[in-house]
């Protein structure tokens, strides 16, 4: 057994998948998480250092006892890297309350159960890393993202509060703020999306920001995400104004 151990949620597709696998070719126990059995079986079984653990991240109380099988079988977890997430752009251009309730109790409320989980363990051990995966459609309101954006820009609220939290406890939380990467879920998407990555290219970026630097937010790409965080900082009026020219926004 490797000294190192990492617990990914969101390991069965996308960024999750290639970090694990990123993880698992640098020698680290990885425990990986996801709702299909089946991807995650062929994850394990094609890759040396991956183990499942099933899991759907809205069943608090099964957050709980998956993350205590993976404290029982590896003993010490050093990060725990939260990814899951779901997005229907159909279903975001009006307000669907029921689609917004599911992408806040997966998007959100999933993160959060799994947060939960680990919250005794890491204040009690007094070192470690919680990792939150969040997207650029957190930093600022977009058009046709009545749930998915909201969701993230809690996400990225809570990582702020909870690093102060953890903090006094030695341990790290980090927030992860990827561009556009080509996965099942951006497949979905019906416009162009400027400099689209591989999940290979986030794994590295990621894999980087967690165990070589101390940063509280690992973004990337930088030509996209350096261009956002200057528009957060645009008064109302401007951000509006440029945001509706740039996408043609009208009222249906």
């Amino acid at each position: 057994m490797n000294d190192k151990t990492i617990w990914i949620t969101g390991a069965s597709t996308g960024i999750g998948k290639a970090l694990a696998i990123k993880f698992a070719q640098n020698g680290w126990n990885v425990a990986a998480s996801a709702r299909r059995e089946n991807l995650l079986k062929e994850l394990e079984e094609s890759n040396k250092n991956i183990y499942s653990f099933p899991l759907d991240v809205t069943d608090k109380e099964k957050c709980k006892e998956v993350f205590k099988k993976i404290e029982d079988k590896f003993k010490s977890v050093d990060i725990s890297f939260f990814s899951t997430g779901t997005w229907d752009p159909k279903k975001e251009k009006e307000i669907d309350i029921e689609q917004i309730e599911n992408v806040m109790k997966v998007n959100f409320f999933g993160t959060l159960n799994c947060i939960k989980s680990v919250e005794k363990y890491y204040r009690e051990r007094k070192n470690g890393h919680i990792s939150i995966v969040s997207s650029i459609a957190g930093y600022r309101g977009l058009p046709n993202s009545t749930g998915y954006g909201p969701s993230k820009s809690a996400l990225n609220n809570l990582a702020e509060s909870l690093f102060f939290d953890f903090k006094r406890y030695g341990v790290r939380v980090s927030l992860i703020s990827p561009g556009f990467i080509k996965t099942p879920m951006t497949d979905k998407n019906d416009f162009k999306m400027p400099f689209l990555k591989t999940v290979e290219y986030a794994a590295e970026k990621i894999f980087e920001g967690l165990t070589k630097t101390k940063q509280f937010e690992i973004h990337f790409p930088k030509q996209l995400t350096l261009i956002l965080k200057f528009l957060k900082i645009l008064p109302n009026s401007w951000y509006l104004s440029l945001v509706s020219r740039l996408t043609k926004y009208q009222k249906n």
